[in-house]
């Protein structure tokens, strides 16, 4: 096990180096996570729409944050707008739940109908890579520091700007940004 492990490690030591020297020619869609069912999900076919990136937990206090987030995916998805809501533990525990429990309470209580990833790492030395590239992208201030912290990517995978998790979905000024985002879908089509 300890051989095993230090393989692995290795291995994935010797590919931080050709990582970090193609950072700059990644966007989101370079990268593919994994849908709260574990089929993958790769950000690729996501090209041409808008993405906002949500981390959520379904113990915190902006939880109800998904009634307005369900209300922006129902009125921005026909014009390119995807959401994606990626479940974590990482702020207080409060994801405590698995993937199916997850995807039970989102649907039966908020009636969530945009993609759900896995439960994953979003913050931190031990984030997921695409969260990670997220952070890099956003800088020390833009790393989430709390549940249903928000990220704004274009159509075309690239970073637009990051809103702290008391950026309420509803709010006038956050709609505006999705709108600026969306022009360029709208304008290609």
């Amino acid at each position: 096990m300890i051989r095993r492990r230090s393989i692995l490690i290795g291995g994935l030591l010797a590919s931080l180096p050709a990582f970090a020297q193609n950072v700059s020619t990644l966007n989101a869609h370079s990268f593919t996570i994994s849908g709260i069912d574990g089929t993958p999900m790769p950000l690729a076919n996501f090209k041409g729409r808008v993405l906002l990136i949500v981390n959520t937990a379904s113990q915190c206090s902006f939880t109800r944050q998904y009634n307005p987030l369900q209300a922006l995916h129902e009125k921005y998805a026909p014009l390119g707008l995807t959401i994606i809501g990626v479940p974590s533990n990482d702020f207080g525990g409060q994801e405590p739940k698995g993937e199916d429990d997850i995807a039970k309470f989102v649907s039966g209580e908020y009636s969530v109908q945009f993609p759900m990833a896995a439960k994953m790492r979003v913050a931190g030395s031990k984030a997921d890579p695409f969260y990670q590239w997220l952070a890099k992208q956003a800088g020390p201030a833009g790393a989430p520091r709390w549940n249903f912290h928000k990220y704004l990517i274009d159509a075309n995978g690239n970073f637009i700007d990051w809103y702290s998790s008391l950026t309420d979905p509803a709010s006038p000024k956050f709609q505006r940004a999705i709108e600026a985002a969306l022009k360029s879908v709208v304008a290609s089509n």
